[in-house]
């Protein structure tokens, strides 16, 4: 244990993996800014911000402590905080507990309590139940995108006052653009570390084999499926195509998705890490832009 580095600030940021957890919160945040009369008050923001980025901390925290040796024997993950030995599990267990209830504690007193324990929910979900299954069964990838699209329907929910009835078709949309965009992005990832999750025994590819046409395939199906169900708001009354600002957003929305959809295609033709990698880096480009003109839409 290297203690004059335990516990240091930089180290506690790393087990929030805070990259990742930005971009989650940020479809919280759009899904939230989506909602009918919901106004642009920057205190609520950020207040929403700081609570999902503590729920989705707290859960990365976890899945830290308990992959602690898997991460360890993954070139990738080995320096990771608990992985390394610069914190100990059980420091990682405090935190993630505190993070974890303060993040729930202000969705619940700032917003509702709906947004809240549906917050922990996902926590719960994907710390307890997806993490240990990425080594029992592919299906672990279907698991973890309920979690990964729960945040969307959170920033939904958490912009109804208390009291008020809470639109929930309009947040099932929402989750549902998520929950299909984590296929294609995290079958990206697993190609392009097959190597190093096969060799720890992650299953997290549709096929047993590996990356086969098999996988590709259902990358483009996925990606093809995004196009419907990114318009969908449009017609649930979340955005208007009926102005300029609706034609734009409708413009972007489609040009993301075949953006999205050629990347995947090329995955399918070319079958290599490359073409995986360009998927998944146009994941990461996709979902921002179809967020984004969304909102630039609202109806």
């Amino acid at each position: 244990m290297k203690s004059s580095k335990e516990g240091g600030i930089r180290d506690f940021l790393q087990l929030m993996k805070p990259s990742l957890s930005i971009m989650v919160v940020f479809s919280s945040v759009i899904s939230y800014l989506l909602v009918p009369d919901v106004m642009y008050d920057w205190w609520r923001i950020v207040l929403l911000f700081a609570g999902g980025m503590l729920v989705t901390g707290s859960a990365n925290t976890i899945n830290q402590v308990v992959e602690k040796d898997t991460d360890a024997q993954m070139k990738r993950t080995a320096k990771r905080p608990i992985a390394s030995g610069r914190m100990s599990p059980e420091q990682g267990w405090g935190f993630a507990i505190f993070t974890g209830a303060l993040g729930v504690f202000i969705l619940g007193y700032y917003f509702n309590w709906t947004a809240a324990i549906l917050a922990a929910f996902s926590l719960f979900l994907y710390a307890f139940i997806y993490t240990p299954l990425k080594k029992v069964n592919s299906i672990a990838v279907l698991v973890g995108a309920f979690p990964g699209a729960l945040p969307c329907l959170i920033g939904w929910v958490a912009g109804f006052v208390p009291g008020q009835p809470i639109n929930w078709l309009g947040g099932f949309v929402l989750f549902g653009i998520q929950f299909l965009w984590q296929f294609p992005h995290f079958w990206a990832i697993a190609w392009v570390a097959h190597k190093d999750y096969s060799n720890v025994g992650f299953k997290l590819l549709p096929s047993e084999k590996g990356p086969t046409k098999f996988t590709a395939l259902q990358t483009v199906i996925y990606s093809l499926l995004m196009l419907p169900i990114t318009i969908a708001p449009f017609f649930v009354g979340i955005c208007n195509y009926g102005n300029v600002k609706g034609v734009v957003g409708v413009v972007l929305i489609v040009l993301a998705n075949i953006f999205l959809i050629a990347r995947s295609i090329t995955l399918y033709s070319k079958m290599d890490v490359p073409s995986a990698r360009k998927v998944m880096f146009g994941s990461y480009i996709h979902l921002p832009v179809v967020l984004l003109a969304l909102l630039l839409a609202k109806a």
